[in-house]
């Protein structure tokens, strides 16, 4: 998943970067690098920037070390992080999704471990969620602070198809198969997907080995173990998946829809779909195209439980949070510390509910009437309080050079091109580190 918000992906902002190896200051005077008073904030560039501008702003009123905010538009983040990030223009402090996606750098002895930061200040770790603080753990250690908001994957659905078909939103994985048959004798798509951008379909992957394994399997998969992928459970995943694609629950065009330009967007909104697994950003994304639908017709629950299964049902999928991490040659260490404080501060998550996002800290409840959709906002932190264990996208949580692989697995298994052996030998192919 390249360009994330999952973020929508669809949002890019910021400042244009030429292709030079520096980062461009957004609405900055200054040039790469620190200067000698301040430590640079690297942040993936969209619309979210505002807020985050005037958390800087609000930082440098009383610090005597500033913190500048640079940026890099959203379709460029991964790339040009990776191209930067052992150079002398590396940032201080850069924003990241956790998981395998900072582990290349930890690996390489780029990052500063925060366990010292969190001793002085335990706030640092027990004011947020543990399922998302832990996501960016590595081999023990805490290397980033959670920022933004959570984007945990939801089962969506235009609530009007539903009633007309005589359906209910889908609890077990059983009302699931028998919504598919009521929905294609109602003559709509059951489920719209954006199998042209690959990462929606792997979501499907994400929940399915979650409830019928438990988290183990990917986490043992994830530790080398090639095993894992060729175990009964796994088998007992594609079986499944293979059984509802081949229900036609989701159409036989699903490779040519994507999600990015909004094309699985509009067949749930217009009413030729009904179902759509997505992350959380789907409803502000429908709230932006579809006003009256999203406001009268969006409905949305957690994905079905499955019988049997040994993954617990509260478990979620998704983007767990994003987060600050920050270099080892960072110079004002004890800044930055003070700077990361406001990650968990009331401003801060009364901001981020203003413009959509959810921010995972203990106190954000006490602010959610306040957000832009409480009732969905409460419905989410309710998940995320309570899930036992939240699932980083897999092709966040393996490095980010084994995603075009995963994807590429993904999508043949789902139409055909792949059997079962075949995308368990591609998997057991994956980088891990």
């Amino acid at each position: 998943m390249k360009t994330r918000r999952r973020m929508p992906r669809i949002l890019a902002g910021g400042c244009a970067l030429g292709l030079a190896l520096t980062v461009a200051a957004c609405g900055d005077d200054g040039g790469s690098g620190s200067g000698e008073n301040e430590f640079t904030v690297l942040v993936y560039g969209d619309a979210t920037n505002e807020v985050e501008k005037e958390l800087v702003a609000e930082f440098n009123k009383t610090s005597e070390v500033k913190a500048r905010l640079d940026t890099i538009p959203g379709a460029d983040y991964q790339t040009k992080l990776q191209t930067i990030i052992s150079t002398p223009q590396a940032p201080d402090v850069f924003f990241h999704w956790g998981g395998g996606s900072i582990k290349p750098f930890v690996d390489a002895d780029l990052l500063l471990p925060l366990d010292d930061f969190i001793k002085k200040d335990p706030g640092l770790k027990e004011n947020f969620l543990p399922s998302v603080f832990d996501a960016s753990v590595v081999d023990g250690k805490a290397y980033g602070i959670p920022m933004r908001g959570t984007q945990p994957v939801l089962l969506f659905h235009n609530k009007k198809v539903l009633d007309e078909a005589g359906v209910q939103p889908p609890e077990t994985w059983e009302d699931l198969l028998a919504a598919v048959e009521k929905l294609k004798d109602s003559g709509v798509t059951p489920i719209a997907l954006g199998g042209g951008d690959q990462w929606p379909t792997q979501m499907w992957f994400q929940y399915l080995y979650d409830r019928i394994a438990g988290p183990e399997l990917f986490q043992k998969a994830l530790s080398g173990d090639k095993e894992a992928w060729a175990s009964e459970d796994s088998r007992r995943a594609l079986g499944m998946i293979r059984e509802l694609v081949d229900t036609g629950a989701f159409g036989d065009a699903y490779d040519s829809v994507k999600y990015t330009n909004n094309g699985s967007v509009q067949l749930v909104a217009e009413g030729r779909a009904a179902f759509e697994l997505m992350g959380s950003w789907y409803y502000s994304a429908q709230q932006s195209l579809n006003e009256q639908f999203a406001a009268e017709d969006l409905g949305y629950t957690s994905f079905p439980t499955i019988e049997g299964g040994k993954g617990d049902p509260a478990n979620l999928a998704g983007n767990t949070n994003n987060y600050y991490s920050v270099m080892k040659k960072a110079e004002h260490p004890e800044a930055i510390a003070e700077f990361l404080k406001l990650m968990y501060s009331d401003k801060f998550v009364k901001d981020q509910l203003s413009i959509g996002n959810l921010p995972t800290t203990t106190n954000t409840p006490e602010f959610l009437d306040e957000s832009a959709s409480p009732d969905y906002s409460k419905f989410q932190y309710d998940l995320v309080e309570k899930a036992p264990h939240f699932q980083l996208s897999w092709d966040q949580a393996y490095p980010q050079s084994a995603a075009t692989d995963m994807h590429k697995a993904v999508q043949q298994f789902f139409n055909g091109q792949l059997d079962e052996d075949g995308f368990i030998s591609a998997m057991q192919a994956l980088p891990i580190s």
